[in-house]
Parts: C-alpha cells; structure tokens; sequence
C-alpha cells in the first residue's frame, strides 16, 4: 500500500501580489506545513495559454524511492506570465517642471493629438481636415491610447469599426489580420507587383463611400492576395512615452555604451555598434521599429501621412492621387497665420497639427514602473546575467534640454541601446529601412511594458514567455541569451517575468 501525501491547509496571501490583476491571475499560497509555492489558481483561461519552462506542472511530487515510504510535500513553481500590470497607469502625463508657457503647450496639443479627422473637416466630431485618400486611422489617439494617451494598442480594435464610418459600409472591408480584440496594425508588401522590393505602407482602407467623400471610386489593396503569396507584413504602433527625453540622449553616449559592451555582447553573439543613420546629417535615428525616424516632429509627419493621409509641410504629397478622390488644397496641414485657436497656448495655436503632435510626444515623462518586491528585484538581476542588458541597457542618460530641468540631466530606465541588431529568420520581416535590413531591429525600449498588451514589431504575442522564445531562431543575436533563460530555474524564469511586467 503506497502512503498518500499529507492533505495540507492552503490559504491566499493576497498581500504579496500588490495589484488586482495579478492577484486574479496568480496566487501565492502558503501552506501549514511552511512550505511556499507559486501556482495558478486562476479558472479563466487567459488571453495567452500560459508557456511552462522547465518544471513540472503540479504543487505535490513523491519525493524518496524507497517502496511504501510516505511522500513528501515538494514546492513546484508554474512559470507563467500574470499579464498586465493591474492598477492606474504609470504613463501619459509631462515631463516635470515645465514652465507655464510650456506646460500650456502641452496641454493644448494633447487636445490636438485626440482631434478626429474626416476628408475635409465637415463631418460633426471629425473636425480635423485630410484624411485620405487612403488610411489606417482617423486620430493619432486611435493607435496611441493604452494604457494612457501616447501608449499603443487597447483591448478592442478601433479599427473594426473604422472600416464602415461615415457611411462607407460598401466600400470597405476588414481585412482578416484585423480582429476586434488583436491590435492595430498598418500592413507593408514585401515586393511590389513586378516583383521589386516595396516595403511600403498599403493602408487598410479607402475614402470611397463616405458621405464626405461624393463620387470617389477607390478599391481597397489585395490584401487576401499578399497572404496567400506570403507577400504582407504587419506592424503595430510604438509607445510614445518618454520620446522627448529619448531626443536629448546624445550620440556620443550611445556610441560609447556599444564600445563599453563590445566584448560582452560579442561572448553572446551579439554585435555590436550598428545604429540608423540619418542620410542627411550623419547622427543616429532612433524611432520606429527600425530606428528609422530622426525626430519627434520626423515622425508625426509621416505618420500623419501614411496613417491617415493628411499631406503636411513635412510629406506635401499626396500618396494616392485617384482622380475624384483628392478633395483639398495640399498641404492640408500648415502652420495657421491666424490665431484661432483656443486660447490656452498661442505656440499651440499658430502651429501645425505635427509641431503639435510633435511638442506632445516631446514632453510626455517616461513610465514609472512599479514598487520594486524581492521577486522583481531578483528578476532584474536574473535579466542582467543571462545578458538581456547587453541590449536592453537599463538606463541612458539626457544632456541640458531648452525644456528646462524636467528635461535636463535626466536619467531615462529605458531598457535599450537604440542599436539595430539582427533577430534570425523568426522574427524577420524582410524590410528595409534606412540601414536597417529585412532581420534587423531597434532595440524595443521595455519602460512601461508591464501594461502592455501587445508585443514585437507585429503583434504576434501577448504572453512574454512566448516574446522570449521567438528572439530564438536561426541568425538571431539573442539566440544564447535566450539559451540562458532556458537553462534558468523555474523560480528564476519566473522572477524575470515578474520584473517585466513591473515596467
């Protein structure tokens, strides 16, 4: 007769997991016999099916071989990811200490970043004029909205709904990679019809049908088509938090912390020093997904115009010039000679909508992550050693900003180099950008991942286990690093998750 294993008394202890959703998600329980273990308790199957890593899932093992002794009670640790961090955001307002004429700015062009536009402003609550032809979205907020204003994706796709707005229920359909819980995307095709490479932005959508938009006949692009032909690639949109600050990081301390790092990255396969570089001044790029945006106001104007069309003194060129379906003078936005505005910044007021996109993503503070708990002080260092920091370098550093000293001297938590670096086939998306090749990124920053939804450069994963496992792939630089995670103990696996998700 083989000895049972002690029923044991299990209570919650809710005081370790500070935030409400971890605490639905896991629970740390601890039981009479002293022993503590981590497992799931939650019965609702999460968004992303939880990855175990190197442990068995269960909280009773029979420990001891001899025949008929009594089993003993062993801890096994479930490595899983909990999901977004639970609680108010910890992103979306200024930089400290602006002065009044700056923090008016702000103020003022956060109202201008959620302004709604239709193809020539006439259309009520869609005051803003230009969208079109052809576009992803109608608001910069639309993509930028989560957790705060200037995140990324939230949890249902406003993209859905976009498709039939202003009466164009005939015109437009969604296309299968657009679901109403995934993310937003823009699509790109890999090749263009005579099968050189493109690259380029194929918006979702047309202005046909709509009911400011009279006489216009516009096809949305094959989307069915590149699928099928392996020909499409997705990407979802970049938090804007901390931008500014990121702007004010010299060049000198990039370069030097990849000279500093050179001989570690190399130990893990990584190489080191390769940055975008701007064509026109020789300094490094360092929004977008490939680093291949210089500035702030270099990427509001071009999302304004491939994202929602509207022509600006930045990209004046329509991208779609179908006859019947161009309606304004461009460029559609323009610095105003009159001041119309409303008052609060006269700055705000005379600027065009991208100077004001622009001074809002310049002055958001960068994320504050969540009270350090000795299982994410241990992930961090977990992080450090497997090498994630030879890349994802916690910290960087601003010089004297015009911004003042909210700005000034500035040390940034901002977990990357703003380097490029391949990432193998698995994650390849087979577009260039600048000096960025189809394997290579920019170092995604991880400030404010923690309540984040939606990861890598398509959206693919909401479950960072699996984030991690798809940096592995043959060509891939993190391919030992992600080795070292595999080698981990659970506990440890876990704690780096925990430390994660507190960003």
């Amino acid at each position: 007769m083989v000895a049972r294993a002690p029923v044991m008394d299990a209570r919650v202890d809710d005081d370790l997991w500070p935030h409400s959703l971890w605490r639905g998600r896991m629970r740390r329980i601890r039981l009479s016999t002293a022993t503590r273990a981590t497992i799931n308790t939650t019965k609702k199957k999460p968004r992303a099916a939880a990855v175990v890593v190197g442990a068995t899932v269960s909280l009773l093992a029979l420990s001891g071989t001899a025949f008929g002794q009594a089993p003993q009670a062993v801890a096994q640790v479930v490595v899983v990811d909990p999901g977004p961090r639970g609680g108010a955001p910890g992103a979306g307002g200024s930089v400290t200490a602006l002065s009044t004429l700056d923090q008016n700015f702000f103020t003022a062009a956060q109202l201008r970043f959620q302004e709604v536009d239709s193809v020539s402003g006439t259309v009520s609550g869609e005051t803003g004029s230009g969208l079109g032809p052809v576009f992803n979205g109608n608001s910069c907020a639309m993509c930028h909205i989560f957790p705060a204003l200037g995140g990324s994706s939230p949890p249902l796709n406003p993209q859905v709904a976009l498709a039939t707005l202003d009466s164009a229920v005939a015109s437009n359909t969604v296309p299968s990679f657009i679901t109403s819980n995934g993310p937003i995307r823009e699509a790109r095709f890999i090749l263009n019809s005579s099968g050189a490479p493109d690259g380029g932005v194929h918006d979702l959508y047309t202005i046909a049908g709509r009911m400011d938009a009279p006489g216009c006949n516009l096809s949305q692009p094959n989307f069915n088509q590149a699928i099928d032909q392996g020909n499409i690639i997705f990407r979802i949109p970049t938090p804007l938090f901390g931008v500014g600050l990121v702007e004010n990081v010299p060049d000198a301390n990039l370069i030097s912390q990849e000279a500093s790092l050179q001989t570690l990255q190399a130990a893990l396969g990584i190489t080191s020093g390769v940055f975008n570089i701007s064509g026109n001044d020789g300094t490094i790029t360092r929004f977008g997904w490939k680093a291949q945006n210089k500035s702030a106001l270099m990427f509001a104007g071009e999302a304004y115009n491939v994202e929602q069309g509207v022509t600006n003194e930045l990209f004046p060129d329509e991208r779609n010039t179908t006859s019947g379906c161009v309606f304004n003078a461009t460029p559609e936005d323009s610095t105003n000679m009159t001041d119309s505005g409303p008052g609060l910044s006269p700055a705000s007021d005379f600027s065009s909508d991208i100077v004001n996109f622009a001074a809002f993503m310049r002055l958001l503070a960068q994320p504050t992550a969540a009270a350090s708990t000795s299982q994410t002080t241990n992930g961090a260092q977990q992080f450090d050693n497997i090498g994630c920091t030879r890349c994802h370098i916690p910290r960087q550093r601003t010089v004297n900003s015009v911004f003042g000293p909210g700005m000034s001297q500035q040390e940034l938590h901002v977990y990357s180099d703003f380097a490029l670096h391949n990432m193998g086939v698995g994650l390849q998306d087979q577009i260039s950008q600048g000096a960025a090749n189809g394997q290579q990124f920019r170092t995604a920053p991880l400030w404010g991942l923690g309540q984040r939804l939606f990861f890598l450069h398509d959206g693919r994963e909401s479950n960072l286990l699996s984030v991690i496992a798809d940096h592995q792939s043959s060509g891939s630089e993190a391919n030992q690093t992600v080795t070292n995670f595999n080698g981990l103990s659970p506990t440890n696996q876990l704690d780096i998750i925990l430390f994660l998700r507190s960003l």
